[in-house]
């Protein structure tokens, strides 16, 4: 309440002053954080100075590859983004957003099987309804996403990301099953796959730490099987073509094997296995929360992502 500020706890407090710890925090460098800032490295260096002795700590302090926040300076960066957000939407008459008009680069993380999956009907919708405006894809995962958003490397993303923290808001999207896919003559000619046969086959898997071992194979585990997987790739990509030559499987999204038994001629079973559905959401950071262009972007892939369901469900 308005009522219980002390105007006392603001007195020596400069509004640009946290400004500038935000961009320090992001850039993780004075040079760098000047150049945002159009000021001078000695500008930047002795707010920075300020700042610590305002806190009483470092704030961000020297490490591998340069500059590193404290936990202090942390904890700071995410109260900071979205009260100083809100302050901005406050005392800034921004004007409505306006697809038909604006020029907007937005940049949108995605792991690349979202990518295939949504691209080319984002882009479409953009051409009809916002056709000045831009849009960079960058990759991505389950690992990194946090991270990027907080250190403002993303607009928002597209995934299937765990829970994140607490200034991290998630729209949930969809629920996407798996499947296996292969080329024709390495899954029986009934189209079915036992278990048996699922195990003993070679696998492709798709895994962004470079592992072994994923969600199948703690299911397999649960079962006492294994199975023997021959190659493991960051991209779901370069698998179809991959399944053109070699006899394997591999087990993913649904969303993709359709395009691929088009395109590739793979052919798709279901796996022999419960197995997880992906929850897809759209994630960013809480500070984008009345940012109208991003509001619009989120609505526009809402309604992909429900014209695709209700296309499948015909």
């Amino acid at each position: 309440m308005i009522g219980t500020i002390r105007e006392r706890d603001f007195r020596g407090v400069d509004l640009n002053l946290l400004v500038t710890l935000l961009v320090l925090l992001r850039e993780r460098s004075v040079s760098k954080a000047a150049a945002c800032l159009h000021l001078g490295q000695p500008a930047v260096s002795g707010a920075l100075a300020r700042l610590r002795e305002l806190f009483q700590d470092e704030l961000l302090v020297r490490g591998k590859g340069g500059m590193q926040p404290t936990q202090r300076g942390l904890e700071l960066q995410v109260a900071l983004a979205p009260a100083l957000a809100e302050l901005q939407a406050v005392v800034s008459d921004a004007p409505a957003f306006d697809p038909a008009r604006s020029d907007r680069s937005f940049v949108i993380g995605m792991p690349d099987w979202i990518d295939t999956w949504l691209l080319p009907g984002l882009l479409a919708r953009l051409a009809a309804e916002a056709p000045l405006a831009r849009i960079a894809v960058v990759a991505t995962d389950r690992f990194r996403v946090a991270d990027m958003l907080l250190q403002e490397q993303l607009d928002l993303a597209i995934g299937a990301f765990p829970a994140g923290p607490a200034w991290q808001r998630s729209r949930p999207l969809a629920t996407v099953p798996y499947c296996c896919v292969a080329r024709p003559g390495v899954i029986g000619a009934r189209g079915k796959l036992t278990l048996k046969q699922f195990a003993a086959l070679p696998h492709l898997m798709v895994t962004y730490r470079g592992a072994f071992h994923g969600t199948v194979d703690d299911a397999l585990d649960a079962l006492g099987l294994k199975r023997r997987i021959v190659c493991t790739s960051p991209r779901f990509s370069s698998l179809p073509r991959v399944l053109q030559q070699v006899p394997a499987i591999a087990t993913v999204p649904q969303v993709l094997a359709a395009g691929w038994q088009r395109d590739f001629g793979l052919v798709q079973v279901a796996v022999p296995l419960k197995l997880p559905p992906s929850p897809v959401a759209i994630v960013h950071h809480a500070s984008r929360d009345k940012d109208p262009a991003l509001r619009w972007l989120c609505a526009v892939v809402e309604a992909l992502v429900a014209a695709d369901a209700a296309a499948d469900g015909a």
